[in-house]
């Protein structure tokens, strides 16, 4: 279970995050909402060490981790997947996946399981990761990420920019992790895919976490989500 207790941080002099708290449950898909510049990313950044806290706290499994450097974090089983994805573009599928084994010592059974998620990338082992789709370079950043067997998974806008299918394939990978027990934090901007895959939402304003809803309730009320991110 990830948990953030009233955490702040910005950059340099200007506070973004104020106060800001929530939870993730193991087994469970939570996703942050909110308006472009409301803090979102932000957030993932200061949850794996990115970015310093000046104030709050996180734990992960009731061990404190925010005073921890970001690799230690990673060590701990914190994985994630950045906007942008931000791969070692001139290296290969392959080594781009041994990366992520390093990080907690995983072996050639993760990077088998890994790859029976992502038949696709098993075909490009050998190809530099720049040479990809943008669906396939969106698996490899996933598929990096899990080689580290992560308790909570990070996603900031997974499906961006994606076709259909490929949206298709990262959502139901998405849920089979949940099944497993994976605690996964979600930025998307897409209200409809959100509604599909989701347990709870929180939406974030101004830096401040300002209300989590479950899920069903925004099916039944989309007035709260016209709240949060109308214009």
């Amino acid at each position: 279970m990830l948990v953030l207790q009233d955490i702040d941080t910005g950059y340099g002099a200007a506070q973004v995050l104020r106060g800001l708290s929530l939870s993730v449950n193991s087994g469970e898909i939570h996703c942050l909402m909110g308006r472009n510049g409301a803090g979102k990313t932000t957030t993932m950044k200061a949850i794996t060490g990115l970015l310093p806290l000046w104030g709050g706290r996180i734990t992960l499994d009731d061990v404190d981790i925010g005073s921890l450097p970001a690799h230690e974090r990673a060590r701990c089983g914190l994985g994630y997947i950045p906007q942008g994805r931000r791969l070692f573009t001139e290296l290969t599928v392959a080594q781009n996946l041994e990366i992520g084994l390093m990080t907690r010592g995983s072996g050639r059974a993760v990077r088998e399981r890994v790859l029976d998620l992502f038949p696709r990338l098993r075909e490009r082992l050998t190809q530099r990761a720049q040479t990809l789709s943008g669906g396939e370079q969106q698996m490899l950043a996933t598929a990096r990420a899990l080689c580290i067997e992560p308790k909570v998974l990070l996603l900031d806008e997974p499906t961006e920019g994606l076709q259909p299918s490929m949206i298709e394939a990262i959502r139901s990978v998405i849920v089979r992790l949940r099944t497993e027990g994976v605690a996964i934090l979600l930025i998307e901007q897409h209200i409809d895919a959100v509604l599909s895959v989701a347990d709870r939402v929180t939406f974030i304003e101004n830096g401040q976490a300002r209300e989590t809803r479950d899920a069903s309730d925004l099916s039944a009320d989309h007035g709260i989500v016209e709240r949060y991110l109308g214009v």
